[in-house]
């Protein structure tokens, strides 16, 4: 079994730190993939620091991967050697059950693999694309449009996808009033996103402090939220709104904000509870709903819509020992917009 290196959480307490680790052989259906470029999730940071529950360590996260074949299996028909390939938040699914069989594999009855913190197909659990190279079966591989960098390419195939499947869903398009929370790694992609798809886009962000970013990226309004007036100005306006922060919301107020029929999409994940009062619901009949990164189609669907219409994320490029400090400015949100891992200079423990 190949080793590789990697960068990796010996624990949830302590820093990450060089490590190496095994990749299996390549099988009948994998390819191998030489990493180019990794982004950071703020999932990540839970996921270590054991935010979500428990956590077998050594633990190498990253589910945003660019980069290129080097190896195919001998029944892989989808990719050759060279092909620019993605690998995004999971790497396997049961393919038996209803979702899997309708093409929704990201909500597999049974629980997708997730690209790192699952146990796979061996028994083994999976590490994730702060690595130089992984293995994946073919139909978790997606294919990267010549038009996207592939360090532009590595952040939407999570918060790409994340943000464009309940968009779409909600049929995000011209008439459409859509309010995005956050102008993170998440929400700036929202932003171009939606208004891409043509709708009319207000972001609700704490400050004002990236309204000029929030209005370059195409949203027609921008809004703090630490202003109490801007709920009442924006009361019963939005048909949907996207909330992509991973903090505690006053959701009640929030879904406020949606006129007759809206929903609320959440696709930021708090570890804690976060309350609604059901007459907030009552009110204009609004929804709200969660949303989980996006099927394997979709996420194709994403990257063309992508490329076609010239989006690419906001990215901060770094080399594997700023991955510490990386996480540090990510929760003090000192980040614009994405930070994305030079893969070459992951070197052996």
């Amino acid at each position: 079994m190949p080793t590789v290196p990697a960068y990796g959480a010996p624990s949830a307490t302590e820093p990450l730190v060089p490590l190496t680790i095994e990749r299996r052989e390549t099988g009948p259906d994998d390819v191998l993939i030489a990493i180019r470029y990794a982004g950071i999730c703020h999932s990540d940071i839970h996921l270590v620091r054991g935010d979500w529950g428990p956590v077998t360590y050594p633990q190498v996260v990253g589910h945003e991967i660019a980069g290129e074949v080097v190896e195919v299996g001998s029944s892989v028909t989808k990719f050759a050697v060279g092909d620019r390939v993605g690998v995004g938040c999971m790497v396997n699914s049961c393919r038996e059950c209803e979702n899997c069989l309708a093409g929704m594999e990201n909500y597999c009855l049974k629980g997708n693999t997730q690209t790192y913190g699952s146990v796979d197909r061996d028994g083994t659990i999976t590490q994730g694309g702060y690595s130089s190279h992984v293995v994946v079966d073919q139909d978790f591989v997606l294919r990267l449009p010549e038009e996207i960098p592939y360090e532009a390419a590595a952040p939407l195939l999570c918060a790409g996808i994340t943000t464009y499947s309940p968009l779409a869903h909600w049929k995000t398009g011209p008439g459409k009033k859509v309010a995005v929370v956050g102008m993170g790694g998440l929400g700036h992609l929202a932003v171009k996103i939606a208004a891409a798809m043509g709708a009319e886009v207000t972001v609700l962000s704490q400050t004002l402090s990236k309204k000029e970013d929030g209005l370059r990226f195409g949203a027609a309004d921008y809004y703090a939220t630490s202003d109490p007036a801007t709920f009442e100005t924006l009361a019963n306006r939005f048909d949907l709104i996207l909330n992509t922060v991973s903090a505690p919301l006053d959701l009640n107020a929030y879904l406020r904000l949606l006129r007759l029929d809206g929903t609320m999409v959440n696709v930021g994940a708090p570890p804690q509870p976060l309350p609604i009062t059901v007459f907030t619901l009552f009110g204009n009949r609004r929804s709200f709903a969660g949303s989980s990164i996006g099927s394997i189609a979709e996420t194709q669907e994403m990257l063309d819509f992508c490329a076609q219409k010239g989006i690419a994320p906001e990215t901060e490029l770094i080399a594997a020992d700023g991955i510490n400090d990386a996480y540090e400015r990510v929760l003090s949100s000192d980040v614009r917009y994405r930070f994305v891992i030079d893969a070459s200079t992951f070197t052996a423990a």
